[in-house]
């Protein structure tokens, strides 16, 4: 049989399946379980290769000089072409989604795609920008949080209760854990860059180091290695630690509403932070620290929850988390690499910081019903005769 019979033998029943779903429908609109099933596993699998390209990405251009069609960005690519696809028929059919959950991913998606040719101007304009702290990065990450919260309402409010419910929600808040702390591995790559040329065995190509002292108007010395590697105040990466990553963990608590969610959330992150640190070692390229310390602040987060009062549960959770993430960061800067430290008064905004976003989010999940009880409590409700 030729590969074209043979293609088109395999497509049609797909094909033949999908039309009669093709159909213009409003948000919210009644979905059968083997489409909403399919819908997000095709989520789950765009995600997964954003979150391998752009793993990848971060350690690729601490190596090389910058490249539109490297492979980490082709791999992330084909994850963008599967969201993109997923956009559309969420958009245009209404299934799988509520209104909310649709207009966040139209604009996350939206959003991504209009940073993707403003970054590529940037570059052209400003050259190498190897900070993933820049403007046009930050859209991108704005796009794809935006994109992840939308799946992750949608998958929320229209699964039904059980395991998988759990499993896939728990997935979906690893990847948006992973995008939220994406600019902060520059400084977790920027450290080893750091100890690679004080060792005298630069990671970085040569050609990558004299194009980065160009564009700051000096030599190739270990300043400008510094001013390459960590190109933000060093109070970014604790503060961010204590505040952006604690504040995802504490919606993950809620909306899982399982014992220790938070640390699962976290842990599984770590596992594949520390899997892909090998792989990028055989392959030759830049390692960076893993944020081991953050399982502290998870820790943190799951034992708030047992306070049932959400004022006093979001503030002793604030206070017990930033403290365990600062001293658990000190702690791991005694035998690993870590970014640079910082005082206990930079920590102090941290912890004001998330306590105000904490009292948000306990009164956001409360006017929302963005908590695991009161989901359930509907899906009881809507099965009972």
């Amino acid at each position: 049989m030729k590969p074209v019979e043979s293609l088109k033998r395999r497509t049609t029943p797909v094909v033949e399946w999908a039309l009669p779903y093709w159909n213009r429908g409003k948000a919210g609109r009644e979905t059968p379980e083997d489409l909403f099933r399919l819908l997000y596993l095709g989520w789950l699998v765009a995600f997964s290769f954003k979150v391998l390209g752009a793993s990848w990405d971060v350690s690729w251009h601490f190596r090389w000089l910058r490249d539109d069609l490297a492979p980490p960005h082709l791999l992330n690519s084909v994850g963008t072409a599967i969201a993109l696809a997923l956009t559309i028929i969420h958009l245009y059919t209404g299934y799988g989604v509520d209104r909310t959950a649709q207009r966040l991913i139209g604009w996350g998606t939206g959003i991504f795609l209009i940073a993707v040719p403003l970054d590529l101007i940037n570059h052209r304009v400003n050259g190498l920008d190897i900070t993933s702290w820049s403007p046009s990065h930050m859209m991108l990450y704005i796009g794809t949080f935006l994109m992840v919260c939308g799946v992750i309402r949608g998958w929320f409010m229209g699964a039904p209760a059980g395991r998988m419910r759990t499993l896939v929600l728990g997935g979906l808040f690893v990847f948006l854990f992973e995008n939220v702390w994406f600019p902060a591995q520059h400084q977790e790559y920027g450290v080893f860059g750091i100890a690679a040329w004080d060792r005298g065995q630069p990671e970085a190509e040569p050609i990558l180091l004299q194009f980065a002292a160009d564009q700051m108007g000096r030599a190739v010395d270990r300043q400008m290695v510094v001013n390459f590697s960590l190109p933000v105040p060093d109070q970014v990466y604790p503060i961010y630690a204590a505040v952006a990553a604690m504040i995802v963990l504490v919606f993950a608590r809620a909306m899982i509403g399982r014992m220790f969610s938070a640390t699962a959330v976290i842990s599984v992150y770590l596992v594949f932070r520390t899997l892909i640190w090998p792989l990028l070692a055989l392959a030759d390229f830049p390692r960076s620290s893993v944020p081991i310390f953050l399982i502290a602040g998870a820790l943190a987060v799951d034992l708030a929850f047992l306070i049932r009062i959400p004022v006093v549960r979001a503030l002793v959770g604030s206070l017990g988390a930033t403290i365990l993430v600062d001293q658990a960061l000190r702690l791991q800067s005694v035998a690993y690499y870590t970014p640079p430290l910082v005082t206990p008064m930079t920590m102090l905004v941290g912890g004001l910081m998330l306590a105000a976003l904490w009292l948000g989010a306990e009164w956001a999940s409360t006017r929302h019903h963005l908590r695991a009880q009161d989901m359930d409590a509907v899906v009881r409700a809507t099965a009972t005769p």
